[in-house]
């Protein structure tokens, strides 16, 4: 039977897995899908079904205690790290941009975790951890010899998107650890997050929605990609802590990493090789510590 600690590690992963879908989902979008605009439909889309999903079962009446000062926040750093993210990638290149952002934020988790929870960093966080940061850096080089474009700017925003995603973790430990159903700390701050992005949908045109790719994308991207996947982070930080969930997390650049040479036919070099290696490892090593 499996117990709490690595049931919850797993839902975590499954997670991650599920966003690493992302990039190769937009890769296959239409002509004319922004960035941002992908990013504000598919919190919209998400958040929408995790609210309708959650009243469904609770009723209005039960969304009153979502007002609280963590709830927003947490939708905060859900706002921010779709514009950090988007932007960052954008200005720096999808490689180093992702690889920055998720990379960065086991990091960001683990200090958030130990300041804010008083949770102890073991030494296996601080193994995987190092070897989560050793397979970035050689991505990011490899990427560089192949002549990727590396923006102090990107990098900056990246960072951002980092940070923003270990409060998020952060805001959704606390808001569980004051008895809050994994459904409604999702919905709350997804339907308030998706609030704060909604100016992005007025100014950037989403025409291309109304084609059946259009539609078949955010349909995966904000049903599977967001709405499922959160509900599953949820529950798995329901028995994990915030530094682990956060390195755990990194299964997400390992996937798209993995979809990008064997579904898009992308380039294997060595040091690809050898970055996604260093990301198992820390993977392998974080989930079979009990802690």
């Amino acid at each position: 039977m499996i117990n709490n600690n690595l049931a919850g590690k797993l839902l975590v992963i499954s997670a991650a897995v599920l966003w690493g879908t992302t990039g190769t989902t937009q890769a296959l979008s239409p002509e004319g899908a922004s960035p941002l605009a992908v990013g504000a439909l598919r919190l919209a889309i998400g958040g929408t079904a995790l609210f309708l999903i959650y009243i469904s079962k609770n009723g209005f009446s039960a969304c009153k205690k979502w007002l609280n000062s963590v709830t927003l926040s947490g939708a905060l750093f859900i706002a921010l790290y779709q514009i950090c993210f988007f932007s960052g990638v954008y200005m720096t290149g999808v490689a180093v941009g992702t690889i920055v952002a998720i990379g960065s934020s086991p990091m960001f988790a683990g200090l958030l975790g130990s300041l804010v929870m008083r949770e102890g960093l073991s030494k296996a966080w601080y193994v995987s951890s190092a070897l989560a940061v050793a397979g970035g850096t050689v991505l990011v080089l490899t990427g560089s010899k192949e002549g990727v474009s590396i923006n102090i700017y990107g990098i900056l925003l990246a960072l951002g998107a980092g940070a923003s995603y270990a409060l998020y973790t952060l805001t959704s430990k606390l808001l569980l650890e004051r008895k809050l159903k994994p459904s409604e700390v999702m919905a709350s701050q997804f339907f308030f997050g998706a609030f704060m992005l909604a100016p992005f949908l007025f100014i950037n045109d989403i025409s291309w929605t109304v084609t059946v790719q259009g539609a078949l994308l955010m349909a995966h991207l904000g049903l599977i990609v967001t709405t499922l996947s959160y509900v599953l982070f949820a529950r798995g930080l329901q028995y994990v802590k915030v530094s682990t969930a956060g390195t755990l997390a990194l299964a997400e650049p390992l996937t798209a990493g993995c979809l990008g040479i064997f579904f898009l036919g992308e380039a294997v070099s060595p040091g690809t090789v050898t970055g996604i290696g260093l990301l198992i490892a820390g993977l392998v090593v974080l989930s079979v510590n009990r802690t």
